[in-house]
């Protein structure tokens, strides 16, 4: 047929998922939908070594996961057969490679807490959760406040949204936090966003996301939005 109307090239994105207390298959299905309009055709794996083992072949990788050793609570018990999760060296080096040498990646949520066996993820994450020092209150109702002079937030206004604030993250000295949040009941306000750049990779880590309603506030689809355009180079982000 006419190749006007012929089938657009889509972009490749990975998704790793899976975890506990999080609808992990309903949000990684919500920011496939989103990055679907973007030209991203999105490939949901709950197998993180064997996604990391093909990353090269992926224009773009999110992270949407909860996966760490599981080792802070009694209350993991439960869960650790199936959860429980260490990375390899292998995949270490392959994702460290990935972005360094010019990948993209997007991070949501809980990602911040995977792979607590690896300092390292910190270096390409810009920044990561803390046991015994980071914590969230429960989830209710959250101000997110865009901070003003980042390149993200052009014409991007403060906000409201259902969802957790995660307190005194540990951020690299090199990362461009780009939104703040507070719940109403403390009042205090935290780094839930921020961007950075691993050598020659971008990454772009949010926070917020615990589930598809949060996701999917306009805001929200407008930051997801922007933050794979800076990532994949788009000079229009």
């Amino acid at each position: 047929r006419d190749s006007s109307t012929s089938k657009r090239i889509m972009k490749k994105n990975l998704i790793i998922t899976g975890g506990i207390f999080h609808p992990f298959s309903e949000t990684s299905d919500t920011l496939s939908k989103i990055l679907n309009s973007l030209g991203y055709d999105s490939e949901i794996t709950l197998d993180v070594e064997e996604g990391i083992k093909n990353i090269n072949d992926f224009d773009l990788v999110t992270f949407n996961a909860l996966r760490w050793r599981m080792l802070n609570h009694e209350k993991y018990i439960p869960f650790l057969d199936e959860w429980q999760f260490s990375i390899s060296e292998k995949s270490k080096n392959t994702l460290d490679s990935y972005i360094r040498s010019g990948g993209s990646m997007i991070a949501f949520h809980t990602s911040s807490i995977c792979f607590d066996n690896w300092d390292g993820w910190s270096k390409i994450l810009g920044g990561k959760w803390i046991w015994d020092e980071s914590f969230h209150p429960p989830q209710g109702k959250v101000e997110v406040n865009p901070i003003k002079n980042h390149f993200l937030n052009n014409n991007l206004n403060t906000f409201e949204v259902e969802d957790e604030v995660y307190h005194n993250l540990y951020l690299e000295p090199d990362s461009k936090p780009f939104l703040k949040a507070k719940t109403h009941e403390t009042n205090e306000e935290h780094i839930v966003g921020w961007t950075y750049n691993y050598e020659n990779g971008k990454v772009v880590y949010n926070a917020l996301g615990h589930d598809s309603n949060s996701l999917l506030k306009p805001e929200m689809v407008n930051i997801i939005k922007k933050s794979v355009k800076w990532v994949s180079g788009d000079k229009n982000a």
